[in-house]
């Protein structure tokens, strides 16, 4: 089955892309404040404290999508409610910084995001396509629906309240005797054209 290994390496990747983005972000904060770089105006400490703020708040986020599919590879069942949630919106935001990082960091950086995006939404899809068809019928096979009831295979021996006598058609124990059959037309017509034997 594929569905743990994929699960493994969503979770690595974005384990190892949240400690990317702390590591980036804090470096950034670090070179702007002994740098004392300003943009449009804007103090350096406040630049170097929002990018570390930045880098640990979107760390932690990625950290917390790691951990959604380090549960799904444990349980190895689908993620449902708030799991599910987290995988998208991390596949939402993979999608933009894709679209992003083709005009500020070029090929490669699109790329990467392009593969993280492919490698959660085949996680979602993957489970989704193995819980399909089981869920249909609790505890059925693929392919295995309810249909009608089947009757007693012919020549099958009736069980209790399928008929009111057996196989060979005595009565059950408390079951009223049989009337006495009529006698079928051909046999009263074969009595009644039988010869009269006369005497010499």
């Amino acid at each position: 089955m594929v569905r743990r290994p994929v699960a493994w390496v969503v979770a690595v990747v974005l384990l190892v892309e949240a400690l990317g983005v702390v590591a980036v972000n804090w470096l950034l904060g670090v070179v702007v404040d002994r740098q004392k770089m300003s943009l449009a105006g804007l103090d350096p400490d406040v630049m170097a404290t929002s990018s570390k703020i930045g880098g640990v708040v979107f760390g932690l986020y990625f950290a917390l999508c790691a951990l959604v599919a380090v549960l799904v590879a444990v349980r190895d069942r689908a993620p449902a409610g708030f799991g599910r949630v987290v995988l998208i919106s991390a596949a939402v935001v993979h999608a933009l910084l894709g679209a992003f990082a083709w005009g500020l960091f070029g090929v490669a950086a699109f790329v990467f995001m392009v593969a993280v995006l492919g490698l959660i939404v085949l996680l979602l899809m993957t489970y989704d396509r193995a819980a399909g068809p089981q869920g249909a019928v609790p505890g059925g096979t693929p392919g295995q629906g309810a249909g009608p009831a089947a009757g007693p295979e012919p020549g099958a021996e009736p069980v209790d309240g399928d008929a009111p006598t057996g196989r060979t058609g005595e009565p059950r124990d408390g079951d009223e005797e049989p009337r006495d059959s009529v006698p079928s037309q051909g046999s009263a017509h074969a009595r009644v054209s039988a010869p009269v034997p006369t005497t010499p």
